[in-house]
């Protein structure tokens, strides 16, 4: 059905890929919603909620995105899908972010969500440019690639538990009744809603039906819009379908930049970094290997490079802050890498 409509033409496509943002978007929306809903009523504390559904469901786009790209063996998609996203997560979205206001950081952001989301940029660089042994027979991320992020992932969560439940122990040790620790904030799932069971199943199931139509649509009109505008995948998932993927994190970063809290981005963009390279690329990887594309060296060395200048930038003043001038940097930064990849196409 879905090849039917392409036939129309590339606008028809490119009216897929934004109804198919849309859907992936909502879908992720009403699988957090009703997941959380039944998660609570089963006495699962908030915490676990955030660190969990919360959190899975904010990489769902970009998880979807990438099942359905190895499903289709669209493995270029695949690996630019992720990559492009950590991309635009750093260099664009903390990039407007500090320009509209300067971003504080946590502690828990400097000492491990960034060194972790530099690892990650430059595990996949190690990973893509050097041919492992043990049965692999190209350079990529293949199966064995795939369960080392998979190991950094367990090790990320393990962590982040670990830490969660330190914070809460100290703050109602110290007689505390409200968290109000930002850190302990941001992990807990705020807004939970109250929903029959009926409804949240309903809102489950619509989720996945949303997920999974989205990511058909997203993939198979990318790849036909490659085709028809005589360009790699690897461009179109560098570009407009890590873009897709993004806005969520785009949105609420700004938003909350103009709300002067502005601290919640580095969060939200680190730990989706994070997410999308252990978890979503490591999965993809171990269900079929990705081989290595033209540039995706440079690619992944610009995904390491935007953390490491993020934390340069918030070492190297006393605030601690993300300046508006290192997002101005960044965005400079990121023009002239689209600049070059689009014109060395």
């Amino acid at each position: 059905m879905i090849e039917d409509l392409l036939a129309y033409g590339w606008w028809v496509a490119a009216i897929c890929i934004v109804v198919g943002f849309a859907a992936l978007v909502k879908g992720a929306d009403w699988l957090v919603d009703g997941a959380s809903a039944i998660a609570k009523r089963f006495g699962i504390s908030d915490l676990v909620i955030g660190l969990t559904v919360v959190a899975f469901g904010t990489s769902m786009p970009e998880f979807v995105v990438n099942m359905v790209s190895v499903a289709e063996g669209s493995t270029d998609l695949a690996i630019t899908n992720i990559v492009g996203s950590n991309i635009i997560n750093t260099f664009v979205i903390l990039g407007l972010t500090a320009l509209v206001y300067p971003i504080v950081s946590q502690k828990r952001s400097r000492d491990f969500d960034i060194p972790m989301s530099i690892i990650a940029g430059v595990l996949v660089l190690i990973l893509v440019a050097v041919q492992l042994p043990f049965g692999e027979a190209d350079k990529g991320i293949g199966h064995l690639g795939g369960g080392v992020l998979l190991a950094f992932f367990c090790y990320f969560l393990y962590n982040t538990f670990r830490n969660a439940k330190e914070g809460v122990k100290e703050l109602k040790s110290e007689g505390v009744k409200e968290l109000k620790s930002e850190g302990v904030k941001e992990l807990k799932s705020e807004g939970v809603k109250e929903l029959t069971i009926q409804r949240a199943i309903g809102l489950i199931i619509g989720g996945l039906v949303g997920l999974v139509v989205g990511g058909e649509l997203i993939v198979k009109s990318a790849v036909d819009l490659a085709t028809r505008m005589g360009v790699s995948e690897a461009i179109i998932g560098l570009t407009i379908v890590a873009l897709g993927t993004s806005l969520p994190e785009l949105a609420t970063s700004v938003i909350a930049a103009a709300k002067h809290n502005s601290d919640i981005a580095i969060g939200n963009v680190f730990g989706s970094n994070i997410f999308n390279v252990f978890f979503v690329l490591g999965t993809s990887a171990v269900i079929r290997p990705l081989p290595a594309y033209e540039g995706i060296e440079l690619d992944a060395c610009m995904a390491a490079m935007g953390s490491i200048i993020v934390w340069l930038a918030v070492k190297t003043n006393k605030e601690r802050k993300v300046q508006r001038w290192a997002g101005a940097l960044l965005l400079i930064v990121y023009g002239a890498y689209l600049a070059y990849r689009l014109w060395t196409v």
